[in-house]
């Protein structure tokens, strides 16, 4: 590991090998491929953690550390960090592996916050029956 923090122990919500359609000229994967991949990974953490559906309104502090080549392994993990009345607050950050490597490097980080909304599209309470709660949420 050359960036000197560890990775996280649990299961990324989102693997993926990066591809060359995912990719700008000089090689290098576009950040809007990697902010899609982690706002998928903490819609999943949300909807999970709501029980239905979630929709994604801010993104705080996305920071990118380094680049992401072809081949190389995406992995993202996303922890709820805070629930309120009807939003949810996820750190999610994305990792990188060569393909066929051990060494990792964290690649970004952000902070997501969702709302949970009904069938009518507007925000609904969260039900927070913590013995109910998911594992790995």
């Amino acid at each position: 590991m050359s960036g000197g923090e560890l990775p996280p122990t649990g299961e990324p919500a989102i693997r993926v090998v990066a591809m060359p359609a995912d990719t700008n000229a000089y090689g290098d994967i576009f950040g809007g491929w990697l902010l899609g991949l982690m706002d998928q990974a903490a819609g999943v953490v949300a909807a999970r953690y709501s029980r239905g559906r979630a929709v994604t309104i801010a993104v705080d502090g996305m920071t990118f550390h380094r680049p992401v080549k072809i081949g190389e392994v995406v992995s993202v993990y996303a922890d709820m960090i805070h629930v309120g009345r009807t939003s949810m607050k996820i750190e999610v950050a994305a990792w990188r592996r060569i393909r066929n490597g051990e060494e990792t490097d964290k690649v970004t980080h952000a902070v997501f916050t969702f709302v949970a909304i009904g069938d009518d599209g507007r925000p609904r309470v969260i039900e927070q029956d913590l013995s109910n709660t998911p594992k790995g949420v």
